[in-house]
């Protein structure tokens, strides 16, 4: 699988790239710019068990060293999303796995200056058709607290469906939060998200941002 990383997917002014450790000063300008709209939907560690040592969230080249071995191996795939050549968010598909499963689950965030402008979904739309189509994954997950409307949008915007309620999923803004499962298998799109996206998509000036962010333990840097 490593034979299809590094890749970088467009789709008009929208792209994904994988991170690298040069994006730290943007990358850190945002999640400081974000922090009151990131953080009740941000990863963290949860605490050490009685007499062991607290275990320290990474520093950003930490993060991109494991990533990029991740991504090596083949189990992840480390994204970075632009719009018209900027970082404005991160996206990684994680969990690869292979064998009789062949799935992987999505989480993400944006900066707040261009939600609702459809740079999610579509960012999600060219990582699921890149999954599917290319890799050959069968399913893909993203997991999203209930309390999360805007990124609850992007999935429901791009046709996945919720499966149920994983109580207590992930340890998310300093405790343990229960997530709402949505997914999506090759069978369902079989020609892709993206033109789907693309047929679907109707811009209003009405509609509230989306995108603000989806659990992913991979985003869980240490902002310094």
């Amino acid at each position: 699988m490593s034979t299809h990383w590094p890749v970088e997917l467009v789709d008009g002014e929208i792209g994904l790239r994988p991170i690298r450790q040069r994006d730290h000063r943007p990358w850190r300008e945002i999640n400081q710019r974000n922090r009151d709209w990131l953080r009740p939907w941000e990863a963290t560690i949860p605490p050490a068990p009685p007499g062991h040592l607290s275990p320290r969230r990474p520093t950003f080249r930490q993060m991109v060293r494991h990533l990029r071995g991740e991504a090596q191996a083949g189990r992840m795939l480390p994204f970075v999303v632009t719009c018209q050549g900027r970082l404005v968010g991160q996206l990684t598909v994680a969990g690869i796995t292979w064998g009789s499963m062949c799935a992987g689950h999505i989480g993400y965030w944006v900066d707040r200056a261009v939600a609702g402008r459809g740079v999610m979904p579509t960012a999600v739309a060219l990582a699921v058709d890149h999954c599917f189509l290319t890799l050959g994954l069968h399913r893909i997950e993203i997991c999203i607290r209930p309390e999360n409307v805007p990124s609850r949008r992007v999935v429901e915007k791009l046709g996945f469906r919720e499966e149920g309620l994983r109580p207590r999923y992930l340890h998310i803004d300093g405790a343990w939060r229960d997530h709402l499962v949505f997914a999506l298998t090759s069978e369902e799109a079989p020609e892709g998200l993206l033109p789907r996206w693309h047929r679907q998509r109707r811009p209003r000036s009405d509609s509230p941002p989306d995108g603000q962010g989806s659990a992913d333990p991979a985003d869980s840097a240490e902002i310094k």
